[in-house]
């Protein structure tokens, strides 16, 4: 689909018709990158461990927070001075 480049201020820029944007998931951000002769653009990816907080929380909310494995010594450890 061809399209024109446009002044924005002091930048360019170009008009991503919505359907285009839906049809990919962009909604507010997008991640661009030059690749070759290209300029992609993809959805951002999630920050590593988004949404753990909130799973833990449920998990201690419903009491199924407990250890899988139980606590266990190393023989070594009443050796330790601390």
């Amino acid at each position: 689909m061809p399209t024109t480049i446009r002044r924005l201020g002091n930048s360019q820029g170009i008009l991503i018709p919505k359907p285009l944007l839906q049809q990919i998931g962009l909604v507010d951000e997008a991640e661009m990158r030059v690749e070759g002769d290209a300029l992609v653009m993809r959805k951002p990816k999630a920050a590593p461990r988004t949404g753990w907080a909130e799973a833990s929380r449920k998990l201690a909310a419903a009491g199924d927070d407990a250890l899988v494995l139980p606590e266990f010594a190393n023989e070594a450890d009443a050796e330790l001075k601390w």
